[in-house]
């Protein structure tokens, strides 16, 4: 759904605090191009950080918050170069391992320094260990836990999930101080009558659920607050398919008649009669094709359906009535397989009328 639908006028994500033009690009390039854009970045999955778990507690294969103070630092030289740390809290201790990590990253944990982490346990040579986890110094304007389930956003090269949720964050707060508004386009009835949240509430929860909040029901994509969602984005997809076919009824078309000899043709010479869906999809394309505008439609089918047959059906009346009929295929490979099926159809057909006419194979292959 674009923006410009949501909202009066768009709001540049230069408007946030810590992105520059360079940073605004790089989402420009990811077709994210203003807040709008940025709250349509939806999770795609949650994790709960609302609680710090005791060291003597952590168990493989599971993930964690735990929060302790730094023991020892160390870079080793092994088969990789690594930095090994090891962080304590009341009771026991727990190893911290990075692989890829600067001069800044090995200063941060000085012998001493409160951190906390979120990872996944491992078990390693020295102990349970975190590989690469999620990290912050605990300070006094930081040592506040987390108040709501964290959201794991799709990928974005070169930009940190902490920074995304951030950035978020000062969205969402400019929508709530009404720094900006977005426009509410479902009917207020049917909110109501299937007990939906409004655009706003089912964006701020979904980027920043309660602790309460099911996480099976989220994860299956089958929250209300989804289900608000999906609901606009179909309406929005069924209107704007409405709003194509009422433009494409107003353009001309040549109409077709059906039945020439060379679609019976085809139907004489198949080793199988075609199936009642394959007789069905042929008689609603060329009732399309028999109005005075031109057809907009879908032919969706299993591989073996019988889809390349339907095609070859509804191309025989057109060549029939002299125009050149194009079918196009993502691969020179399915390309050829057509090239061998259409020969196999229209071939004697086309040494009969003896009228030049002819089957083409054509690919990025060919010159002139």
């Amino acid at each position: 759904m674009s923006s410009q639908s949501l909202i009066d006028k768009q709001i540049a994500l230069t408007q946030l605090k810590g992105v520059g033009p360079k940073l605004a690009q790089q989402f420009a390039d990811w077709g994210i191009l203003d807040l709008v854009n940025l709250l349509f970045h939806l999770p795609f999955r949650y994790e709960d950080r609302t609680r710090i778990t005791p060291i003597a507690g952590l168990r493989p294969q599971q993930t964690y918050v735990v929060q302790g103070f730094v023991r020892s630092s160390q870079i080793l030289f092994g088969k990789r170069r690594s930095l090994s740390v090891r962080i304590q809290d009341n009771s026991g201790s727990l190893g911290l391992r990075f692989y890829h990590f600067t001069a800044a990253q090995k200063k941060q944990f000085d012998n001493g320094a409160e951190i906390r982490c979120y990872g996944e346990v491992r078990r390693g040579a020295a102990g349970l260990e975190m590989y690469h986890p999620e990290y912050q110094l605990v300070t006094e304007d930081s040592d506040q836990i987390e108040q709501t389930l964290t959201p794991v956003y799709p990928a974005t090269e070169g930009i940190s999930q902490s920074r995304l949720r951030t950035m978020i964050s000062q969205a969402l707060e400019m929508l709530a101080a009404d720094k900006f508004q977005l426009r509410e386009l479902l009917p207020q009835s049917w909110l109501q009558e299937w007990q939906l949240p409004s655009l706003v509430q089912a964006l701020q929860y979904l980027h920043q659920p309660p602790t309460e909040a099911n996480l099976e029901q989220l994860d299956a994509g089958q929250h209300p607050c989804q289900k608000r969602l999906i609901l606009e984005e179909l309406l929005a997809h069924q209107l704007s398919m409405h709003r194509a076919r009422l433009r494409v009824k107003q353009e001309k078309a040549v109409q077709l008649q059906f039945m020439g000899p060379s679609q019976q043709h085809i139907i004489d010479s198949l080793p199988f009669i075609p199936t009642d869906a394959q007789k069905r999809v042929v008689e609603e394309i060329q009732f399309d094709l028999n109005q005075p505008h031109p057809m907009l439609r879908l032919v969706q089918g299993d591989v073996g359906s019988g889809k390349t047959l339907v095609a070859a059906l509804s191309a025989a009346p057109m060549v029939d009535a002299g125009f050149q009929v194009a079918i196009m295929a993502p691969t020179e490979i399915l390309a050829e397989q057509h090239l061998l099926n259409f020969t196999q159809w229209f071939e004697s057909i086309f040494e009969a009328e003896n009228a030049g006419k002819k089957i083409a194979w054509l690919t990025g292959k060919v010159k002139g």
